[in-house]
Order: C-alpha cells, then sequence, then structure tokens
C-alpha cells in the first residue's frame, strides 16, 4: 500500500523490494562477518604479542600449550629427516619454502621446528640446502601451528623419502608417517624458531592474516554499500502525489 510521505507516495514495486531486502541482508551478513574477523585477528595479535612472557620449557610429556607461548628446549637436530613446505612465499612476495626440521629431547621426545623461510632458487628441481649440525644445543621459540591452507582440494599423495622431502601443507599425522615418529611432543605442532637462534632462515615471525583494522575498514564498506542501497530503494520509490 502507498505511503504518503508528505508531497510524495512512498510505493515501492514487490520485486523491487524483494530484491533490494535480499540484497540489504547480504551486505549486512557480509559486514558482520568481517566484524567477527576483525575480532578474530585481534585475538591473534594479543595472543602474539602475550608470547613474548617468561618461556616455557617443553618436554615430551608437556601438557598443549597456548598459540605463540615463549618456549624452551634442549637437544639437538635431525640432520638426516627434513621437510621442505612448498608454496610459502616471502613479504616481498618471493616463493619459496618453510624448513621443517625434527629435534630429539635430551629427555626423549620430539619437537617440530620450523627453521625459518628459504628461496626456491634458480630451479626448483634443484632443492636447497638446509643441512644443519646435529650437535647438542638448547633451542628458543614460540609454539604454533602447521602452515594450512584455506581449501583443500582431493587428496595428496602419502609423503615419501628420500629426505628433505618437499610437502604441500602436511599435516601432523602425515609427518609423525613420514618420520615414523609417534612420540611427538604435545605441547604444540610445531615452534617457530626465535630470530636469534643460529643456523635457521628468515624469520620475520607475526600473527597470520590481515590486520584487524583492514577488516574493519573492509566492513564499513559493506555497510556503506547497504546504507546506499537503502537510500537509492526510497528514492527511486518515491513519487509526487
Amino acid at each position: 500500500m502507498p505511503l504518503k510521505i508528505g508531497s510524495r507516495l512512498f510505493a515501492p514495486r514487490p520485486f523491487t523490494t524483494l530484491v533490494t531486502l535480499a540484497l540489504l541482508a547480504a551486505l549486512v551478513a557480509l559486514g558482520r562477518w568481517q566484524l567477527r574477523r576483525a575480532d578474530e585477528q585481534q585475538r591473534l595479535v594479543d595472543a602474539f604479542a602475550a608470547g613474548t612472557d617468561a618461556a616455557r620449557a617443553v618436554e615430551l610429556g608437556t601438557p598443549p600449550l597456548p598459540r605463540y607461548q615463549r618456549v624452551e628446549a634442549h637437544g639437538r637436530y635431525d640432520t638426516a629427516r627434513q621437510v621442505l613446505i612448498d608454496n610459502m612465499t616471502s613479504d616481498d612476495g618471493r616463493a619459496g619454502y618453510y624448513v621443517i626440521t625434527p629435534f630429539a629431547l635430551s629427555g626423549g621426545g620430539w619437537l617440530l621446528v620450523n627453521r625459518g623461510w628459504t628461496p626456491t632458487g634458480a630451479s626448483r628441481a634443484v632443492l636447497p640446502d638446509v643441512s644443519v649440525p646435529g650437535n647438542e644445543r638448547p633451542l628458543r621459540g614460540r609454539i604454533d601451528k602447521l602452515p594450512s591452507a584455506g581449501i583443500h582440494m582431493g587428496h595428496p599423495e602419502p609423503l615419501q623419502p628420500p629426505f628433505p622431502v618437499r610437502a604441500t601443507y602436511p599435516s601432523r599425522p602425515e609427518l609423525q608417517a613420514l618420520l615414523h615418529e609417534r612420540d611427538l611432543s604435545a605441547a604444540g605442532e610445531l615452534v617457530l624458531l626465535d630470530a636469534a637462534e643460529p643456523d635457521g632462515y628468515l624469520r620475520r615471525w607475526k600473527a597470520p592474516g590481515l590486520p584487524p583494522m583492514r577488516h574493519l575498514a573492509y566492513a564499513v564498506q559493506w555497510f556503506g554499500l547497504a546504507a546506499t542501497l537503502l537510500v537509492i530503494y526510497v528514492a527511486t520509490n518515491l513519487r509526487r502525489a
């Protein structure tokens, strides 16, 4: 039913109203999703900052620790069994690998250590030299998760030697099967090697994803589009009485 507003009538067509409501719902939903992403990202940033607190000693029996918790351990690198996680890019967009090296704890058990990013080189047919001394040493880093893909396509082939093995987003069970090691510490999936530690590569660790303010800016854009659509809807359906 038309609604009289001053000297004008607001008389939208049913089809126009349905399309506008559907678009408004989609735009508002996208804005709210970006707000949730901003909140999630802020929690990651806060967790990364909180990880600068005192380090926790890690052993085989250490229970799961919070993500980005700073840790320390003592043991030695396994020089013979390393994994190169493929399709990793540096801050400036160069292609390369994360170097994952098993670390044998002095008291028994293992950690998986991300020693940093290294470029692919001139040819992907030739893997980089990621050798590392196997002497006893202390180790410091942060607990983190293994890199994961946003979308998984198909079923990857089982990882097989020779080492170093090149892998695309391997899971912890896949790495356990490859290394034939069940005694991985439950403290975390991975340890990000501190930048000050020796025998590492490029390590500019930070919370993954976009900054929270970027998500907030996207949310403002979606809500702005919703408001613009509403104004256009009202304006185009006002007629002279």
